[in-house]
This record gives structure tokens, sequence and C-alpha cells, in this order.
């Protein structure tokens, strides 16, 4: 299973997996990159740790490339509210998103979002989904990948490498905690405003769709 690529409480093998990519296919990268090899001069929003081979690779096919990763940043110190009287904090949503989600003027054709929203921190979870669709074009496609069961202490999160072919690379990545599993019915309630989703068969733990704007 993908969410068993690693050990998280075996300090050395998480170091050293960090280094190793693991092939995956991906029915819903497939359908992504046949369309961004029929149509040019797309605008992409690439949602996760920065992959030099994924600018190099979107670039070549003659796109432009914005990146944005709102796992990591989301649970930076940075965004999170003073403790109220029971010692609870909370996130400061609207800087959040506009601090990580203003691209000054500029709307997207596709987003790869791969599978930041189980990691995201509930508070943040809709209002990502509400900005994205601001920021995209009507008939965008957004590619999402969800983990099918919550499972925190195998679920780790991963740098995403496209390739040429209808496989993706696996890369360990900072070892985020797991927040949620989102249903078939979920993802359709969460993307409710939205025109369209397709979803692909699961497998190994995790689904894929593509949402369009």
């Amino acid at each position: 299973m993908l969410s068993r690529f690693f050990d998280r409480n075996e300090e050395s093998q998480h170091a050293e997996a960090a280094t190793q990519r693991t092939l995956r296919h991906s029915g819903g990268w497939d359908a992504i990159r046949k369309h961004l090899l029929a149509t040019q001069g797309l605008r992409i929003l690439d949602v996760g740790l920065t992959s030099a081979t994924n600018i190099n690779l979107l670039t070549e096919m003659g796109h432009s490339v914005y990146m944005s990763d709102l796992v990591q940043d989301a649970w930076s110190e940075e965004w999170r509210t003073e403790p109220d009287a029971e010692g609870n904090r909370g996130w400061r949503v609207e800087e959040f998103i506009t601090a990580n989600l203003n691209f000054a003027g500029r709307s997207f054709d596709v987003v790869l979002l791969w599978l930041a929203l189980d990691y995201l921190p509930e508070e943040l979870l809709q209002p990502v989904v509400r900005r994205l669709r601001e920021v995209m074009l009507p008939g965008g496609q957004l590619l999402a990948f969800f983990n099918t069961k919550l499972i925190p202490d195998q679920a780790p999160y991963f740098r995403l490498h496209i390739t040429t072919t209808d496989n993706i690379e696996l890369q360990l990545a900072q070892p985020f905690w797991q927040q949620r599993a989102l249903t078939n019915r979920n993802i359709e309630r969460l993307f409710a405003d939205w025109s369209g989703l397709k979803q692909f068969l699961a497998k190994d733990g995790v689904s894929e769709s593509i949402i369009k704007r």
C-alpha cells in the first residue's frame, strides 16, 4: 500500500527513504497529461513541495508553472491564533488564504492539488477549496488524491513528481499528520459548487479525482 511506504517510527528509515522515489500508476495524471499535451500555453498551479522535475516537464510542454506548498505553510506557527481560555488554538484563516493563495490576478487552467486536502487543518479545508475555485478559469481542471482510510501513523506526506508517462514518482517528504479520509460522498459535497467530478478507481489505499471548475 502507498500508506506503508515507510515506518514513521524509524528515523533512519525515514532519512533513507526521503532520497528514494517510487513509481505509481495514476489514471488521474494520465488524463491531465493528455490534456496538457493537447493544449499549449496553460497556467498550472502545482500544490506541494517544490519539484524541479515538475517545473521542467511542464515548461517543456509549453505551460507556465506556479508553486504553492499549502500543507507546509498551513502548519507554520505564523498562522496560529493565540490560545483561548481553554488553551485551544486555531488558524488565522483569512490571513493564510490571502498570503498563500494570492496570485496577483492570475487565473489557472489546471491545479495539481495531489494529497494536500488530507493534511490541511480542518479550519482551512473549505476556505482553501473555495479560493482554488476563485483562482481557476471556467472549465479548468483540478487533480486531487485522497487517502481512503484514516491511518495517520501510516500515511506520510509525499513530494510528487510527474513523468512523461502515466506514472508519478513518490518521494517521502516531511511527515505531516494525516487529518482526514474523505469518502466519495464527502468529496462530492466539498466540491458541490464545481461543475463536474470524475473519480478514478481507488488503488493502494488512495483514490483520485479530477474536478472541473
